[in-house]
């Protein structure tokens, strides 16, 4: 979605110098109608009489952070529109990254991907971050991207 949805602007527009005889727009990637309108993907709160993934991880012995988790992190910051669930995908993955979390890694890394950050993008981002945030940090990083993308 690359920043932009119905309700939210686009988050950046590159202006490059073509030839004449090249088009003056050139889309990284083809976004469909039905990609556009869909709503953006988050962790989910669980939907119906299904428990959400922090209340199947945590709410048996922490009901109550399993309940902020969905009420606050996910309800809230989120949905804020201060930022796309694209970029906001991005800055959740490299903060992952240089703190060295790959078990919440591995989920981010594919909702990064459901929000529309490329593969490649998130091998870049990875790599950036080694120069800031540890070599082993993104060693670790790109093993577990290695696996995520290859399981979806």
């Amino acid at each position: 979605m690359h920043g932009a949805s119905p309700d939210i602007a686009m988050t950046h527009v590159a202006l490059v110098e073509r030839p004449e005889d090249e088009p003056s727009t050139v889309w990284m990637e083809a976004v469909s109608d039905e990609q556009y309108a869909a709503e953006s993907q988050s962790p989910t709160s669980g939907s119906g009489d299904e428990p959400s993934r922090a209340q199947q991880l945590m709410g048996d012995i922490a009901p109550r952070l399993a309940e902020l988790t969905d009420d606050v992190l996910y309800g809230q910051v989120w949905s804020d529109p201060a930022l796309s669930p694209r970029d906001r995908s991005l800055v959740t993955v490299s903060a992952l990254v240089a703190m060295n979390r790959p078990e919440q890694l591995r989920s981010h890394l594919g909702l990064a991907r459901r929000n529309g950050v490329t593969e490649d993008e998130l091998v870049g981002a990875i790599t950036h971050l080694a120069f800031y945030s540890g070599w082993p940090n993104a060693v670790t990083a790109i093993g577990v991207a290695r696996e995520v993308f290859q399981e979806n």
